[in-house]
């Protein structure tokens, strides 16, 4: 229980149950699998990372500090593949960073679009924390959880479990799965368990930097799965409270980071490596996973060029709960866009009070959405609390306007609805609603019909209410 004296509740995927969520230490750790910067990300991984950007949102209304990190993994497979294919007269490495630099930004542009705080996270790149990823593996390596291949460094699965440590934390895992190959790529069969790269002997035409182990020259480049388990430990210490990521990514990626970092006996006392791991369900598209060859493979530039707002995207996102497969279809994305609409539309009475309008009641849904992000960050309820508020208010009184900016400052922060960067309108426009006012009330439509789609023009919707006219930006700002 925190000084809200709410007590927050976390799906565990360690235990897969529900528990009563125990911080670590005052600030609560986070550590967020970030993104592979190598191309624009699918609408799959944005659920991913709304639902991490849901739980800082989570614990921060709850009364709890946040300390959250997320990596770029801007060396791996798929990094090294494309920056070859986009650069191939560049210096490898120079190719790389080129590629990944583009593709970070391009990234953080996306966040914010989406609504996610990018300023509430620390970033850390995998090419910047190549120390603490070779002090890791050489440690391991010492230890005897691995060993020297021809082509580069890998994880003993037999010597890890001969330690007496479980290989399976998250998935089952048992002699009919477990394979005696070594796999070098960063991605495999998620039915087998492997012995897996931690470094890579470095090949021609890629980036390689130096790494002595055992007497030999291991000059090459990290695996994928080692890179978070340095990264997560170097920033947030070890064991940190959360770990958060897709569940594509429990099995090998996420097992495979607790036994790297839970081998021998350089963690700590308590033998952890994080508390709590949180993972989101798939998003489908049309029923069906996205996948480049079936023509369902969309990315946020896809949503924005049909017109679409991406805040209606994350609207969408937070209508399921993160653990709930998503059915993508762009006619729910319609339906979410209208209902951000409504929503602007009732963020956009605080400019405009209405005398006579009956006081609402904004402590009650503010305390039901708090009391939905505590229980597993059940955002359907929140966005339910929500909804019942938009639809019952039509206009709030002069007397209220203070508390219902308030109200939506507390939205913002709850939900990343951007509604409290959405101003005023000017007092031109507010001139021509006037003056479409005395058109109409001259009867004279054609002017009162053009001065409307002059103000559409400029993103703003006028509808005809009892109380008056009323308007609301169609845009986020």
């Amino acid at each position: 229980m925190n000084k809200t004296g709410r007590t927050l509740r976390l799906h565990n995927s360690l235990k897969n149950q529900k528990e009563d969520f125990q911080p670590l230490s005052e600030a609560v750790r986070v550590y967020s699998c970030g993104p592979t910067v190598y191309d624009h990300i699918h609408i799959g991984n944005l659920r991913g990372f709304i639902a991490a950007d849901m739980l800082r949102r989570a614990l921060t209304v709850n009364g709890y500090q946040v300390e959250q990190v997320m990596n770029f993994t801007d060396v791996d497979d798929k990094t090294i593949g494309r920056a070859r294919q986009m650069h191939p007269d560049q210096e490898p490495l120079r190719a790389l960073k080129r590629l990944t630099s583009e593709y970070s930004d391009i990234f953080l542009a996306e966040m914010e679009a989406i609504g996610n705080a990018t300023e509430a996270l620390s970033f850390v790149n995998a090419t910047d924390s190549l120390a603490s990823i070779q002090d890791l593996i050489t440690s391991l390596y010492e230890a005897g959880f691995a060993y020297l291949a021809d082509d580069g460094i890998y994880f003993s699965i037999h010597a890890y479990q001969n330690s007496g440590k479980t290989y399976g934390r998250l998935v089952t895992v048992d002699a009919a799965n477990t394979g005696q190959a070594r796999i070098a790529h960063d991605e495999y069969d998620k039915n087998t368990a492997c012995d897996f790269a931690l470094w890579k002997i470095g090949q021609e035409g890629e980036p390689a930097w130096e790494f002595r182990l055992g007497n030999r020259d291991m000059t090459g480049r990290p695996g994928w799965h080692i890179e978070c388990s340095a990264m997560s430990t170097a920033q947030l210490g070890q064991p940190f409270d959360i770990h958060t990521g897709g569940v594509d990514l429990m099995f090998p990626h996420h097992e495979n980071e607790i036994a790297q970092s839970t081998a021998g006996q350089s963690v700590g006392q308590s033998g952890e490596y994080a508390r709590y791991f949180m993972h989101n369900e798939h998003l489908l598209v049309e029923n069906q996973k996205m996948a480049k060859s079936k023509d369902n493979f969309v990315t946020l530039p896809d949503i924005e060029n049909r017109g679409v707002d991406p805040l209606a995207f994350r609207l969408l996102v937070l209508q399921a709960h993160y653990r709930s497969q998503i059915n993508f279809t762009w006619d729910s994305l319609d339906a979410a866009q209208r209902f951000l609409s409504d929503i602007r539309r009732f963020a956009d009475m605080q400019f405009q009070p209405v005398a006579g309008a009956g006081v609402i009641d904004v402590q009650t849904p503010a305390e039901q959405i708090k009391t939905a992000l505590a229980d597993d960050m059940d955002t359907p309820a929140a966005i339910a609390a929500l909804s019942q508020v938009v639809d019952a208010t039509a206009a709030i009184p002069p007397g209220q306007v203070r508390e219902f900016q308030q109200f939506i400052t507390f939205l913002d922060g709850a939900l990343g609805l951007d509604l409290g960067l959405r101003g005023d309108i000017t007092d031109k426009q507010k001139t021509q609603i006037q003056r479409r006012q005395e058109a109409r009330a001259q009867q004279d439509y054609d002017t009162a019909d053009a001065i409307r789609d002059e103000l559409a023009g400029q993103g703003i919707h006028l509808r005809d209410t009892p109380r008056g006219v009323m308007w609301h930006r169609l845009t986020r700002r």
